[in-house]
């Protein structure tokens, strides 16, 4: 039996769990689980992660007073604008 889609698909999680030791608060845990959740469905679109939490962390600054928060639409992993700007490193096969 092959697991290699399994082991690859935790690989993110087991190469951090040394660092989920130093979670010490509940707000903590939680960040962590949304940055782990924003990783992965980012790599579920086939993006290129970097490129995404960059366009994220220098997007998002420019809302922060927004009371209309439909400029996240354009923020998610498979709108068109992230799929043009973020695409994978790494075709899909």
């Amino acid at each position: 039996m092959d697991n290699n889609y399994a082991d690859q698909a935790i690989r993110s999680f087991t190469v951090g769990r040394k660092n989920f030791g130093i979670t010490e608060s509940d707000k903590g845990a939680k960040a962590s689980a949304i940055i782990y959740s924003l990783a992965e469905t980012a790599k579920a679109n086939n993006l290129n992660t970097y490129k995404y939490f960059e366009l994220l962390l220098t997007e998002m600054p420019k809302h922060m007073d927004d009371k209309n928060l439909s400029f996240l639409e354009d923020l998610l992993p498979w709108s068109d604008r992230v799929q043009k700007e973020c695409p994978s490193l790494y075709k899909k096969s």
